[in-house]
């Protein structure tokens, strides 16, 4: 019973912090990473909460690209920690849109991305022998379409275990590059 508390204020937590991005974003408050960082500042002591919900909701409502969060991050809280919110972040965002494209279908990814990107990654997918491969290579490298891949595995009724191993496993090494990288700016 206590856990489930926990997680209820969790999720009121990360919706809270989520909408009030969200009213930055439509604002157009970010112009630049200092931008970024000076709003996620802001926030005192819930910071960093601040900066994993951002991460999580930029995956699920691909509008900012990623690395601005990584660079505001490591920037704002050091390599370390700003690692630690980017990747915890990213790879709730990355689990939550593939659960909503596995939910939803179709018509979710076509109402985030282009038709035109999702029949190029359809046609180029659909020979692939190995996706699970393909998915673990492409969060590996820094500025792959990782967003839309992960709405994609959805579609394609990936094995839930697996997608979150790939996420898990391949998401911490760009991460971590972008981490050191802006880290050492600070």
């Amino acid at each position: 019973m206590k856990n489930k508390k926990v997680r209820i204020w969790l999720l009121i937590g990360f919706i809270i912090v989520s909408l009030l991005l969200i009213k930055q974003l439509l604002a157009q408050k970010f112009t630049s990473v200092e931008d970024m960082q000076n709003y996620i500042k802001g926030f005192g002591i819930a910071a960093p909460v601040a900066l994993t919900a951002f991460q999580a909701f930029q995956v699920v409502v691909p509008v900012v690209p990623g690395y601005l969060g990584c660079a505001a991050g490591a920037v704002a809280f050091g390599s370390t920690v700003g690692f630690l919110c980017n990747y915890i972040g990213i790879s709730v965002g990355s689990i939550l849109a593939f659960f909503l494209a596995e939910k939803f279908g179709i018509d979710i990814v076509l109402s985030m991305f282009s038709e035109k990107q999702y029949e190029k990654w359809s046609k180029r997918l659909e020979k692939s022998k190995s996706y699970g491969g393909f998915l673990f290579i492409a969060t590996l490298l820094p500025l792959f379409p990782d967003d839309f891949l992960c709405y994609f595995s959805g579609l394609m009724r990936m094995d839930r275990k697996k997608f979150i191993w790939i996420i898990i496993l391949g998401k911490p090494w760009c991460i971590l590059a972008y981490s050191i990288l802006f880290g050492m700016i600070r």
